[in-house]
């Protein structure tokens, strides 16, 4: 369940990085510089997040690896899919 949550956070917030770079980037150009700065804030995130997994909850890196590329993977590959389109 946990890991729902934080895909549908990553999901949210990459629809404010998309927003937000429409509203400040003059449309289009904006939504994909959008696009382009939701991966590497997603990457942190996600790293945070099995970084939680590893030292409270105690889980392995071995464990907890792939989960962090799930939950990087799926927003991740949204976001380079809109930044293909509207590039």
């Amino acid at each position: 369940m946990h890991t729902i949550i934080v895909v549908g956070a990553g999901l949210a917030l990459l629809l404010a990085c998309l927003l937000l770079g429409h509203a400040f980037g003059a449309g289009m150009p904006g939504l994909v510089t959008g696009a382009k700065l939701f991966i590497p804030l997603w990457l942190v995130l996600s790293g945070v997040n099995m970084w939680m997994g590893v030292s409270r909850a105690g889980y392995s890196v071995a464990e907890e690896f792939p989960i962090f590329l799930g939950i990087f993977a799926v927003p991740a590959c949204i976001a380079a899919l809109l930044w293909w389109k509207f590039a």
